[in-house]
């Protein structure tokens, strides 16, 4: 049987946490990769501003993540939420909404190689990275949330899940893709 291709191997991510522990198991989990880290906003939008990723790894909390996410949209980097304290169906949505391809609970951080060679993969097949996380975490997030947690936002959550595959986050980040501008598109 064929060796399945890594997404990661190789790949330039940057991993954004207050925490040094987070940090040092983004780098074992992702040993594939080159992770360069930032333990705070000011160092992390340094490092957004002056060098290309190929995927950035926000926390939510203690770093401003959700500005440094959209920097990193700016940039058109790729960027994935992890987050254990502002784990919530708002910061959820105001992910989506800034551009994020997906958000994941700093509870799954030993599943985060697999998860993001999954998501990845899914973005180079053209596939809706979001649809890909709630077919793996949609369980995750009713038990979390409790089952009827989209109820309260059913407008934002239907008109989502009809527009997976170019939602306003891909399209907030076709907007900064440089290839893209240059043609006029």
């Amino acid at each position: 049987m064929a060796e399945m291709k890594s997404h990661l191997k190789g790949k330039q991510i940057l991993a954004v946490d207050d925490e040094e522990d987070i940090l040092e198991t983004i780098e074992d989990v992702l040993e594939e990769a080159s992770v360069e880290r930032a333990l705070d906003y000011a160092s992390a939008s340094r490092k957004i501003k002056q060098k290309r990723y190929d995927l950035a790894i926000l926390d939510i909390m203690g770093v401003n993540g959700l500005k440094l996410l959209d920097e990193a949209v700016q940039r058109g980097i790729p960027t994935v939420m992890l987050t254990a304290h502002a784990i919530n169906p708002d910061t959820l949505m105001e992910s989506i909404r800034k551009g994020a391809i997906s958000y994941l609970p700093k509870e799954k951080l030993a599943e985060l190689d697999e998860l993001l060679d999954a998501l990845l993969g899914a973005q180079a097949r053209g596939e809706p990275p979001w649809k890909l996380l709630f077919d793996k975490l949609g369980d995750y997030f009713d038990r979390r949330f409790g089952p009827d947690w989209k109820k309260k936002d059913r407008e934002f959550w239907s008109e989502f899940s009809r527009t997976y595959q170019i939602g306003r986050g891909i399209q907030r980040r076709l907007e900064h893709d440089k290839r893209l501008l240059d043609k006029g598109a």
